[in-house]
């Protein structure tokens, strides 16, 4: 990463470069076509990160150049979670799992190390935290940076609800 570039960590004052960073991150995975549907979620999404900053349950990470400029960012939701085995298995684990959320580079900014310096940033604040791991959900984009830093595929698997009048699934 360039050394003019700082990373800092984002205040509620952040949250709508935040939001432009996941709009623009869900128009780039070809998931959001739809210009109300962006409006919509910049706007619902600029209220929750700033109320979650503000309570704690995210924490996020920006990149600014000298003019203080935000030219990428990457968060973690912050969740509570019920004890578990850790990882290998050797204890039980009750610290949070963090979420990494909202990574995204400006296009005029990628492919110069910053994403890799956001996330090593966060796994640095796991590890600090002491937390058991760190959980992802990968772009194909994406996906070769978080192999590259020991992020592996798991056994996650994803349920989307049927619609009201779509119910055969649940019906014996």
């Amino acid at each position: 990463m360039d050394p003019t570039l700082q990373i800092r960590l984002a205040t509620p004052q952040d949250a709508r470069a935040i939001a432009h960073h996941r709009v623009a991150m869900f128009r780039d995975m070809k998931q959001l076509a739809d210009l109300n549907a962006a409006a919509t979620l910049m706007e619902a999404s600029e209220r929750a990160i700033a109320s979650a900053i503000a309570d704690g349950t995210y924490l996020g990470w920006l990149v600014v150049t000298p003019q203080s400029s935000i030219v990428a960012g990457a968060g973690v939701h912050i969740k509570p979670q019920l004890p578990r085995l850790s990882h290998n298995g050797t204890r039980v684990a009750t610290t949070p799992i963090p979420l990494v959320v909202n990574v995204y580079t400006e296009v005029e900014w990628r492919k110069q190390g910053i994403a890799r310096a956001l996330m090593r940033a966060i796994m640095q604040w796991a590890m600090d935290r002491g937390c058991d791991r760190v959980l992802l959900h990968a772009s194909d984009a994406g996906r070769p940076l978080y192999l590259s830093l020991g992020f592996s595929p798991t056994n996650e698997m994803r349920w989307v609800p049927a619609e009201p009048h779509d119910r055969e699934l649940l019906d014996d």
